[in-house]
């Protein structure tokens, strides 16, 4: 047996007998042992040396095993603690253990018993670790750093997030779809008091009217034909945390009345049931819809508006803020190279001039599809307009049909619009088969080459039947 999270152990005991036996076990075991007979002595070591498990014997002169616990309690000292009597019984132990000690070891004891009681508290040790590194990145990943933004308007959201996490205060978060409402919220969470506590997130618009109640409320086994059981409803699985109503202009007015209810009075009462809950939670609201005119228009209750309306953070759309586009490009850029194992260096000129024109109904998550399906289609090692979807493309050409009505009637300029994108659609249809493509185009393979370098359309260099480009331009009409 080998040691795999502890490496150091002390162990206390006042017989030279038992610590001789321990050391040789746990020795054997490949663990470093320090001894001592006297717990003043074992304190004074552990405060300058950091030690993963202390075995302590609690029927000992002058300061005892209880003791010994009490001050390093104090001294605040890391170290797993596991006690070992000769004498003692269970009440003891349970004060040993109310002390802080992991464990109770009766003497005369084995070394599998031993070794085991150690490998009980290595596992806890581990699970203890992982739930902080997991705690560490979920933190981390909701972090105000993690938000990608180079616009005024995001800054100014992310300042308006940084005053308010810590407050219970409601918060409405407005925006279209995709434009991260859950992801601020996440943020409100996780950088507030309430991190340690859960973040529940329900979509009022995905739940059948009649189970509303029941997800937020809970309910009692038998309060309608499908309770078979008791069921805790969200409010209670957030409690000291945080619970976001996404989609909350799709609450039936009839469920309003309740959702007011709870908000008010910070209890709620699950379906079918007579007692009544406290409730701790931070309530977050996130809508697409413009809840004032709901109100106006009798959708949606003003009181409760109201009382949700305290703090209202607007998220812009894409289109809004251009300026995050390549960051937010880049961005998803790393993050997906990195999960696909595609070795993409980086977006084309031509391809980040289309993401920036493109108007992105689809806002943040619609970039990212796109970014990402640019990833796995690209044959080099950077983004051309090639890899982008038909939706990006298709958009350029709205573009030079607006430049057609326009006042620039110069032939030349329209000329080469329409080459461009004539191109470009060509090799979208062929997945970026340039041969095809000039069979679909009507021009020589050579002729296809050469727009593509001056388009910045593709990489005409790559390996294949490529022919040289030389002299002068050759038109479509070649």
């Amino acid at each position: 047996m080998t040691n795999e999270t502890f490496s150091t152990i002390v162990i206390i005991d006042d017989d030279e007998s038992v610590l001789q036996s321990l050391k040789k076990i746990l020795e054997q075991a490949n663990y470093g042992v320090t001894t001592f007979n006297r717990a003043e002595a074992a304190l004074t070591h552990l405060e300058n040396n950091p030690t993963d498990v202390v075995l302590c014997d609690l029927m000992m002169p002058e300061t005892d095993g209880l003791g010994f616990l009490r001050k390093s309690a104090e001294k605040k000292l890391s170290a797993t603690t596991i006690v070992m009597s000769a004498y003692g019984t269970l009440d003891i132990a349970l004060k040993a253990i109310k002390l802080g000690a992991y464990d109770y070891i009766a003497k005369p004891f084995n070394a599998e018993e031993i070794l085991l009681t150690i490998k009980k508290a290595e596992e806890r040790e581990r699970l203890r670790l992982e739930n902080e590194q997991l705690r560490s990145q979920v933190s981390k990943k909701y972090s105000f750093h993690s938000i990608v933004a180079a616009s005024g308007a995001m800054h100014q959201v992310l300042e308006t997030v940084k005053k308010i996490a810590d407050y219970k205060t409601t918060v409405t978060i407005q925006g279209e779809s995709g434009t991260g409402k859950e992801l601020v919220a996440r943020a409100i969470h996780f950088n507030s008091s309430r991190k340690a506590k859960p973040f529940v997130a329900i979509n009022c618009g995905a739940i059948p009217e009649n189970l509303i109640e029941s997800e937020l409320f809970g309910h009692k086994r038998g309060a309608f034909t499908d309770a078979t059981r008791d069921k805790r409803g969200l409010f209670e699985e957030a409690q000291g945390g945080t619970l976001l109503l996404d989609e909350i202009g799709e609450l039936p007015l009839h469920r309003q009345v309740k959702l007011l209810r709870v908000l008010q009075e910070n209890e709620i009462r699950p379906v079918g049931d007579s007692r009544v809950i406290k409730t701790d939670v931070r309530i977050i609201a996130a809508t697409l819809r413009d809840l004032e005119a709901d109100v106006l228009e009798g959708r949606f209750r003003d009181d409760l508006f109201y009382r949700l309306n305290v703090i209202t953070l607007r998220i812009p759309a894409l289109r809004e803020r251009k300026e995050d586009i390549p960051v937010l490009a880049e961005h998803f850029l790393e993050k997906h190279r990195e999960r696909l194992g595609i070795p993409i260096h980086g977006i084309s000129k031509e391809a980040m001039a289309m993401l920036m024109e493109y108007q992105w109904p689809g806002n943040i998550r619609e970039l990212e599809n796109c970014i990402e399906r640019a990833i796995i289609l690209t044959d080099g090692n950077t983004i051309v307009p090639t890899a982008l979807p038909a939706s990006v493309i298709k958009h350029e050409a709205e573009e030079a049909k607006d430049d057609l009505l326009g006042s620039n009637l110069s032939i030349k300029f329209h000329s080469r619009r329409i080459e461009e994108i004539l191109i470009r659609r060509a090799l979208e249809q062929t997945s970026g088969n340039r041969t095809r493509a000039a069979k679909l185009l009507e021009i020589s393979h050579r002729t296809v080459l050469y727009k593509l370098k001056e388009y910045g359309l593709g990489n005409a260099d790559e390996p294949g039947p490529v022919e040289e480009v030389t002299g002068e331009a050759p038109s479509l009409g070649d």
